[in-house]
């Protein structure tokens, strides 16, 4: 479940991908989901609103995220806290559509029963 939900892959078949397009943050374009399984016909959005709750899974991945960048930017590198403020909403914009991705796949596989 673990390494199918990091790859975003369909918790059913555990063969096709869940999201068409990875997005890119330097062309603002978000990442594009299917709305169904290509290959085992497995929907995704089980109802309206069914991905809030990944809202709160992408909220603890940027500040794990971020405790990480803290910790080495500032103790192993000792910049000054500016500079780390800067590069930790750098490195936070950055990973925003790989968070968005990673929290809806994980939201799906915790919902998925056999």
């Amino acid at each position: 479940m673990f390494f199918n939900a990091l790859n975003c892959k369909c918790p059913k078949c555990k063969s096709n991908n869940i999201f068409n397009y990875k997005g890119n943050i330097l062309l603002f374009r978000m990442p594009k989901m299917n709305e169904r399984c290509g290959n085992c016909n497995y929907k995704f959005e089980k109802e309206t609103g069914f991905f809030f709750g990944a809202m709160f899974v992408s909220y603890a991945l940027a500040v794990a995220q971020m405790v990480v960048s803290l910790v080495l930017f500032w103790y192993f590198f000792d910049l000054s806290p500016l500079r780390v403020f800067f590069i930790i909403t750098v490195i936070a914009v950055l990973l925003s559509t790989f968070n968005f991705r990673l929290s809806r796949s994980i939201w799906i596989h915790l919902f998925y029963k056999d």
